[in-house]
């Protein structure tokens, strides 16, 4: 497996996965496009020549990061993939303080972002859209 840069050409390979794995809060192309216009770090996950997850960072300034996503397929899950695209944000983050938005009802991400130490801060109420989900913010100390 190798991790490298999300470039314009990944969005098509990702659009599919954003589907499955989120429904209707998933992302449109035109979000994709907007991260990567915005030069936040993006990263994908392949294996051959197949694309198996997605990850992006935001990076706010010299004491502040926000994970925007990761998203692995659902058959290549269980395998290590989150947490390398996780670990690839967490050192483009460096020692800034990464945040973090994630659907309350997902324990397994949740369970994977504490396993990094990162720990609930707040909620926000109906944060996903049109389904009104909760978002369980989490924070990662510098």
């Amino acid at each position: 497996m190798a991790i490298e840069r999300f470039r314009w050409w990944h969005i098509a390979d990702v659009l599919p996965m954003e589907e499955d794995l989120f429904g209707p809060v998933k992302w449109s192309a035109a979000m994709f496009w907007n991260e990567l216009a915005q030069r936040h770090f993006y990263v994908v996950a392949r294996e051959d020549d197949e694309l198996l997850g997605y990850a992006g960072l935001a990076v706010v300034d010299e004491q502040e990061s926000w994970v925007q996503t990761i998203g692995v397929k659902r058959e290549a899950q269980q395998r290590g993939l989150g947490r390398a695209l996780l670990e690839a944000l967490l050192e483009r983050a460096g020692k800034r303080k990464v945040l973090l938005e994630v659907a309350v009802d997902n324990r397994p991400a949740q369970q994977l972002y504490a396993a990094y130490d990162f720990e609930p801060v707040g909620i926000r109420r109906g944060y996903y859209q049109p389904t009104n989900t909760d978002a369980l913010v989490m924070m990662r100390d510098a």
